[in-house]
């Protein structure tokens, strides 16, 4: 795993894979909530590293790191393994007959499970692995033969609607930059091409599309079905196409500014010592 200031997901996670995971290895962005404390307590083994893009950072983690299981796995830390995954991934490993297995991600949002549903990479043969080398929406590539496993991965998405707002601010400042610099993709766009180069065309020609955000919700609430989720899954499809929207909006005010977002601190700072303090 990978965290910045996941406290709230971290003795739920660890939990969850304890008596499961032969080892836990976790990579840690200099957090300042108790990330660190819950995991030493788990008996995790925890390093520190300067966060400068997902996929640097776990690039640094799987050549790094002193892992010696003989497969590994991805995880994040507000990610949960059903017990039917668990067991058919074990299976899998055991039958030996494959380079990596995918799973299914299925989305919970306040409290609530989505019919929102990703095919994932998630485990590889130890040291066969390696991520985009992008700043966001990284990607493992496995050489071989993947073999898909049945069971649900829940990803409980944010703790409350705060959290997952600070998040997006972030994801989508990443994103705008992306597209400002034109910088390459996780993989080649293809309407033609894979899954994944698939997407790809479809994330760089979304903004040509006219009433993209309105044609998104409806997507979402009625091709993927998030009406059956009640108003939990209208407001997550009406965001998710905000999200979309705010990356717009943030690409064109670089264009218009023509000055990239600078990174600020909000919150209240330590006490100056120049200046006179009350209680």
């Amino acid at each position: 795993m990978i965290t910045l200031n996941e406290g709230h997901n971290m003795e739920a996670v660890l939990d969850n894979i304890q008596d499961w995971a032969q080892e836990i290895f976790l990579v840690d962005s200099y957090s300042s909530d108790n990330t660190i404390d819950i995991a030493l307590e788990h008996g995790v083994h925890v390093v520190q590293r300067r966060f400068r893009g997902f996929g640097d950072q776990w690039n640094f983690a799987l050549t790094k790191l002193p892992i010696t299981a003989p497969w590994t796995m991805k995880l994040d830390p507000d990610e949960r393994l059903t017990d039917e995954l668990k067991e058919n991934l074990a299976q899998a490993i055991q039958d030996n007959d494959c380079d990596g297995l995918s799973l299914e991600r299925r989305l919970w949002f306040m409290g609530r499970p989505l019919p929102i549903r990703q095919n994932l990479l998630r485990l590889w043969r130890t040291g066969s692995c390696r991520f985009t080398d992008i700043s966001v929406n990284e990607h493992p590539i496995v050489k071989g033969h993947i073999r898909h496993v049945e069971g649900d991965m829940e990803h409980h998405d944010s703790p409350d609607l705060d959290h997952w707002l600070e998040k997006q601010n972030h994801y989508t400042t990443a994103e705008a930059v992306i597209a400002y610099n034109k910088s390459p993709l996780a993989d080649t766009p293809r309407l033609f091409g894979s899954s994944l180069q698939r997407r790809m065309w479809l994330k760089k020609n979304f903004f040509r599309v006219p009433g993209r955000y309105t044609l998104l919700f409806l997507y979402y609430w009625l091709i993927q079905g998030t009406w059956r989720a009640g108003r939990a899954g209208y407001m997550w499809a009406r965001l998710r196409a905000d999200v979309m929207r705010f990356i717009e909006y943030k690409r064109r005010e670089i264009e218009i500014t023509g000055r990239l977002p600078v990174k600020r601190s909000y919150g209240p700072g330590s006490a100056d010592p120049r200046v006179r303090q009350y209680e």
